[in-house]
């Protein structure tokens, strides 16, 4: 892209909600990386769940050792995710940003304190979901952001079966064949989801900045 192009894009304004704003450069950058941390996290989520998926039938220690290291780039990019992503209620953005933080403190303990590789730890005790799912509650938190934000069928459908298949393999509600169907189309819906955040317009990933102005308005005018 030219400069003058650039320019001509970064100098168009916009009517939101509560007046006029523009999209500059640096919106336009946050979005990429959001974009970008989305597919890596899909892309190491599936790899992992594939991975588990089929070691159903036959552990293999070093690739168990694998999903581990694969879930801590999920989470990594998970978190760049959540720094960048437009959300109007801060209160909603933090919430959803201590819950990976708790996940991911979650998880580097049972590292570090579990002899077994992290996957067979959790799947052979499922109350250790009760800290490290709040890593899976944070990124249930972003599909049901996009499902609300763009009606997106595949989010509303993984906003609803993440908790569904954490909670049903907690309470032991679940046969494996279910779990391992869930946990399949989880897979699949979350590929399609990051495929279509990169072939997506940027500019309604922005959002209307006019709110987010006015509500940090009114945050400063209460603070005062």
């Amino acid at each position: 892209m030219n400069a003058s192009k650039q320019n001509n894009m970064e100098s168009q304004v916009y009517q939101g909600q509560f007046g006029e704003f523009t999209i500059t450069g640096s919106d336009r950058r946050d979005v990429v990386i959001y974009r970008a941390a989305l597919a890596v996290a899909a892309l190491c989520f599936s790899s992992g769940g594939l991975l588990f998926l089929w070691q159903a039938d036959g552990v293999d220690v070093n690739v168990l050792h694998l999903l581990t290291w694969l879930y801590g780039l999920f989470c990594i990019a998970l978190g760049v995710a959540l720094a960048k992503i437009h959300i109007y209620l801060a209160a909603l953005h933090k919430a959803l940003q201590a819950f990976w933080l708790i996940g991911c403190i979650s998880s580097i303990a049972l590292v570090f304190t579990n002899r077994e590789p992290l996957a067979i730890a959790v799947y052979q005790n499922p109350t250790m979901l009760l800290g490290i799912g709040f890593t899976f509650a944070a990124l249930t938190g972003i599909y049901f952001k996009e499902a609300f934000c763009f009606n997106r069928s595949e989010t509303k459908i993984l906003t609803v079966l993440v908790p569904f298949l954490l909670l049903g393999h907690m309470s032991g509600m679940l046969s494996v064949t279910w779990e391992r169907i869930l946990l399949a189309t989880w897979i699949a819906l979350f590929l399609v989801f990051a495929f279509r955040k990169v072939i997506q317009a940027i500019p309604p990933d922005i959002g209307d900045k006019s709110v987010f102005a006015y509500l940090k308005e009114q945050k400063n005018s209460v603070a005062t």
